[in-house]
């Protein structure tokens, strides 16, 4: 019975994989464009979620508050949410498209 000691050679590929297409790199400048679309939307809607109510009464009386509103301040959290992993997301895209080539096989 004879066992075979030695591994069978496959050469290494020599065209480029799927991941490295240099067009990432428009998909990703395209997700840094939409994060920063969406940071400039969460510090638009942010202050619509803080409204100061000032009620005045008889004698002088003057009462302040401050109310948050919620869904407002729920909405930029978001945003800002999906602004930071569309930047994530863009780091990963520009990583896959200048990735090295393959080594060609002697």
């Amino acid at each position: 019975m004879t066992v075979a000691t030695e591994e069978p050679f496959v050469p290494p590929p020599t065209e480029t994989g799927p991941l490295h297409e240099p067009r990432r790199l428009f998909v990703a400048l395209g997700e840094l464009v939409l994060a920063a679309v969406a940071v400039w939307f969460s510090f638009d809607v942010w202050p619509r979620g803080i409204a100061n109510v000032v009620e005045r009464y008889p004698d002088d009386i003057v009462l302040e508050s401050t109310r948050w509103v919620g869904s407002w301040m729920s909405l930029a959290i978001l945003l800002g949410t999906v602004a930071a992993l569309l930047v994530l997301d863009a780091v990963r895209q520009v990583i896959l498209a200048v990735r090295a080539r393959p080594k060609r096989g002697k």
